[in-house]
């Protein structure tokens, strides 16, 4: 199988050479890092019923705060499709003790993490917040939980509708956007609990009213169908008496009865065509199987992932690499409580027959489901899920920390600790389970979707609902469980208006919200630097929370380091690292990288090109080998260069078909000119013409000229010491020296003045539009930019901000709008983003422009945003630097843009001595409203008439150029 690849002669490029190395040192064994992964906790129930789970972690003053429903999509009885989703959205619009926004008070104090979503099984709501403000935190969370029902009305209700069809229309605009759809209806019932879409049906949503949302919060949203977890900053002795005091006085709901959710099986094998506005063909093969509890649910993830979940996979070896016969290949076990959807998919090769690749699938399927996998595939299967459940343990809550597997494992198996059983089960695989797990489930019959390039049929749910639009908040669709028994119809219960408290204990005055304790300033940890022999420098924080390292080879490159005759240079060159080095093929790069617990990655920036590891530390020093080796031993093997340049095209040719790929291809010359290094398309992956000629010596001589020590920068963060760290690098990277001319940026071309425009990008069909605006500000980002920033959260830059609100939550045009100023080294461009439904789109246009144009004149920061701003921006630093990744990320950005290393410290004292006057003269000497470009990307035979009519030139260009 890879013959061709092991008959490529390999060059030596430098005089390091992993050969040197008598042996591959042995990694830890898994038994080993599974006693690592441990997540000690206390317990107690409220006589309401409410289950509480306290975790203790005391490396950051921050608490993680989550409350999952035993409610989703899977509850939603016929006609009530979206309801779940919807009711989380409406659960951010304020309850009755504590009106208007949820997102005002929590930003206040300077939560991190924050924000809930609905699947199949659950909703969630979460935050991280700065111990000294729990307690009003748990008033928050207690008061939507308790006395929610006062504060919904019917025009929230009607805004939230219309966002949520909004972001139904975002989803639904994107290539495959459909496929979810097709595959339910497909493989599941209709009255089946798990056989429609968590994000609902636009009929469904039109016809909710205020009754029907009532009742659903009164069926489902008692604390007796709660879970709450708290990790980080907090004991039980501390919790318990504030669970009790905000949450003892909620009443019960109605006891929830379990829904039976058998697993269908097709009665034949059933093969479907859709076609969509895709660049590439995309075979999928998808069995509906067991849900997580079941005992064969380990051993069928086990075979996805080897099939196709592994950088080494099956698939991968045998129709990427060995035949060449696709571009891009998955599988994967998708997990849900009482089902999972066990799925492939490849991506059909360009120029190759999707017929005969298809064939070839099933066939290799066939062979696979036959004879199973090898103990050493289980083994790297098992390592690689234990490193990624220690990664992720680092933070106590968010979408996947501390908090969420206490919470996953009680609502899903009745047993906080459930992520130890699933661990040891995949230590404990062996080949036969995984076989006969496979030959158990994947021998019913398949369905067989094929997704070819082609115009999009008219599908019910593409066309506009409801008149007029408005508001609604948060969420994260899904993809499908299902039962066959459908779930109970709601029925109103007998329930006060405010939530029928009974009242246990003494009721909690609800008068106002609870004082938030003094919380004190980031305490970034201490950065210490050393030298390699060769003089390459090493920036190191020292994090001990998991047996983590993560190392940052970071180079002075970036895409602004790419010729103009060869756009896509360099990210041909990063895809080729890790392919082949002069003394391992791509398959032993991976397989090493997989029995290591490992992760090696590499990014481009505009500015800097970073080669990544991601190490467990018991296995730190075979892992620098590994990667040292790709960083400073590619081989550019032909084969492989031919084999990546395919795949570089294809990601081209997918970025024209994505609404917001061809916005960041358009976009950036236009700004800069295309003589600038900064005018290229912000993908990065360049232009294909020139993808096409690139030669493998240009590859050599880009590595060579941009890959050497003195434009390098190790950046670390570890539970290691630096004194331990540094001998390993220096063994591996200290005798490093570079050969030939090193390379060199120039940005002496000048940028073009500004010309305000509208470049129409005609994408046919699409239910939404993407409108991106886009501004040169006269602004390097190693200035001092703080003041302005701060200015741009309060018109853009968070949810909060002013044009979200407006498109958000006054018209309910969009799902989300933010600007943001993209911060580079030197002249730094300002981006508004706003995805908006097609019939509004020149309104949007029209309403960002008054927004900007207004917060730039007579209506700058008011006091009360200046204030939340403020507040937020000091607090919220100790949880927005938790982990290792989030040290590492803020090193890297000190070092960029030329500020001390201690400069997090000094953050907290610069947003107290901010003003209103000083951010709005921020903004306004930075921010030109009528110098904006406008890129927007939809269907030019509906919106171009909304766009003549807003006194700019406007230019429609085709999707594909």
């Amino acid at each position: 199988m890879l013959a061709g690849l092991l008959a490529v002669p390999l060059i030596a490029f430098s005089s390091y050479s992993a050969s040197a190395q008598p042996a591959e040192p042995a990694p830890a064994p898994v038994s080993s890092l599974i006693k690592k992964v441990d997540i000690p906790y206390q317990e107690f129930t409220l006589a309401n019923g409410l289950r509480v789970f306290v975790h203790t972690d005391r490396k950051a003053p921050i608490v993680a705060v989550s409350v999952w429903y035993d409610v989703g999509s899977k509850h939603e009885p016929k006609g009530k499709t979206g309801f779940a989703h919807l009711f989380e959205h409406l659960m951010f619009n304020g309850s009755e003790n504590a009106p208007g926004d949820f997102f005002e008070p929590l930003q206040q104090i300077g939560a991190t993490d924050l924000n809930g979503t609905t699947w199949f099984d659950r909703t969630n709501y979460f935050e991280s917040v700065p111990t000294a403000a729990l307690e009003r935190t748990l008033f928050l969370e207690s008061d939507r939980m308790g006395h929610l029902l006062g504060a919904v009305t019917q025009e929230k209700l009607t805004n939230q509708i219309g966002v949520v069809q909004n972001e139904k229309r975002q989803g639904d605009n994107q290539p495959y956007g459909l496929v979810e759809y097709a595959q339910i209806a497909a493989m599941l019932p209709a009255d089946h609990p798990y056989g429609h879409s968590t994000i609902g049906s636009m009929a469904d949503l039109d016809a909710a009213s205020l009754e029907d949302v009532k009742n659903w919060f009164r069926q489902h949203y008692g604390p007796n169908n709660a879970i709450l977890v708290l990790a980080g900053d907090i004991d039980a002795a501390t919790a318990k008496p504030l669970v009790e005091k905000y949450f003892g006085d909620i009443a019960r709901g109605p006891q929830q009865a379990k829904i039976a959710s058998p697993v269908p099986t097709l009665s034949a094998r059933k093969d479907e065509v859709m076609k969509d506005r895709v660049a590439t063909t995309r075979l999928y093969r998808d069995w509906i199987v067991p849900g997580l509890n079941d005992a064969d649910a380990v051993p069928l993830s086990v075979g996805a992932t080897v099939l196709g979940g592994l950088a080494s996979s099956r698939l991968d070896n045998i129709l990427v690499r060995d035949e060449k016969l696709a571009v891009r290949v998955s599988a994967e076990l998708q997990q849900f409580a009482q089902l999972s959807m066990f799925e492939v998919q490849v991506d059909v090769k360009p120029g190759v027959d999707a017929a005969a690749v298809s064939k070839r699938l099933d066939a290799i399927l066939a062979d696979y489901f036959k004879n199973g996998p090898s103990a050493e595939e289980v083994k790297r299967v098992a390592t690689r899920t234990v490193a990624n459940r220690i990664s992720g343990l680092e933070s106590v809550g968010g979408f996947g920390g501390k908090a969420v597997a206490l919470a996953e494992g009680e609502l899903y198996s009745d047993d906080p600790e459930f992520y130890r059983k699933q661990l040891a089960g995949y230590a404990a695989a062996t080949p036969a389970q995984v076989t006969a797990a496979m030959q158990k489930w994947l021998s019913r019959p398949v369905y067989a979707l094929t997704v070819v390039p082609g115009e999009r049929e008219a599908y019910e749910e593409a066309k506009a609902s409801r008149g007029t639009f408005a508001p609604s908040y948060y969420k994260a669709p899904a993809k499908g469980e299902k039962p066959l028994a459908a779930p109970a119809k709601i029925a109103p219960l007998e329930a006060t208006e405010g939530s029928g408290t009974s009242a246990p204990l003494a009721a909690v005055d609800r008068s106002k919200l609870p004082d938030v304790g003094p919380i004190a300033d980031l305490d970034f940890p201490t950065v210490t630097r050393a030298k390699l022999s060769n003089g390459i420098e090493i920036v190191y924080a020292h994090r001990d929370a998991v047996p983590i390292t993560q190392v940052s080879l970071s180079f002075d490159a970036g895409n602004a380091a790419d010729s103009k005759a060869r756009l896509g240079t360099q990210s041909l060159m990063l895809a080729l690292l890790d392919e082949g080095t002069t003394t391992r093929n791509s398959v032993q790069i991976a397989e090493r990288q997989e029995i290591l617990g490992a992760s090696i990655s590499s990014y481009a920036s505009m500015d800097r090109t970073s080669v990544n590891l991601f190490a467990l530390s018991d296995n730190l020093a075979p892992s620098l080998e590994l990667y040292a080796d790709i960083v400073r031993n590619p081989a550019f093997a032909p084969a492989e260069v031919e084999r990546l340049r395919v795949q570089q095209l294809a990601r081209i040719s997918d970025e024209m078909t994505q609404p917001q790929g061809l916005a960041l291809r358009t976009l950036p010359p236009l700004l800069y000119g295309k003589a600038h290094p900064y005018g290229v398309p912000f993908t990065g992956t360049g232009d294909p013409k020139a993808v096409e000629k690139v030669s493998r010596d240009e590859l050599i001589a880009f590595h060579r000229a941009w890959f050497r020590p003195e434009k390098a920068t190790i950046f670390v963060v570890s539970d290691q010491p630096l004194a331990t760290i540094t001998p390993l690098l220096e063994t591996r990277f200290g005798q490093w020296a570079a050969t030939g001319p090193a390379g060199a940026k120039n940005f002496s071309a000048a940028i073009p003045a500004p010309k305000p425009r509208i470049v129409l990008v005609d994408r046919k069909d699409s239910p939404q539009s993407l409108i991106v605006g886009g501004l040169v500000l006269p602004l390097k980002g190693t200035e001092e930019i703080t003041s302005l920033l701060s200015a741009n959260d309060v018109l853009g830059g968070n949810f909060l901000s002013r044009i979200n609100m407006d498109l958000r939550e006054t018209k309910g045009w969009s799902y989300g709008v933010r600007a943001q100023v993209n911060r580079v080294v030197e002249r730094t461009p300002y981006l508004v983003f706003a995805p908006v439904q097609a019939d509004k789109t020149g309104p949007s246009i029209a309403a960002l422009q008054q927004q900007i144009r207004d917060f730039l004149g007579s209506k700058g920061v008011t006091a009360a945003e200046l204030e939340r701003t403020r507040n937020g921006s000091i607090r919220e630093l100790p949880g927005s630097y938790e982990t290792a990744a989030d040290v590492l990320g803020g090193i890297q950005r000190n070092v960029l843009y030329r500020r001390s290393d201690d400069y997090y410290d000094t953050l907290a004292a610069r947003y107290r001595a901010m003003t209103a006057a000083e951010l709005d003269k921020a903004a306004r000497d930075a921010i030109k409203a009528d110098q904006m470009v406008w890129v927007v990307v939809g269907d030019a035979a509906k919106i171009r008439s909304q766009l003549d009519g807003l006194g700019l030139p406007v230019e429609v260009v085709p999707a594909a150029q």
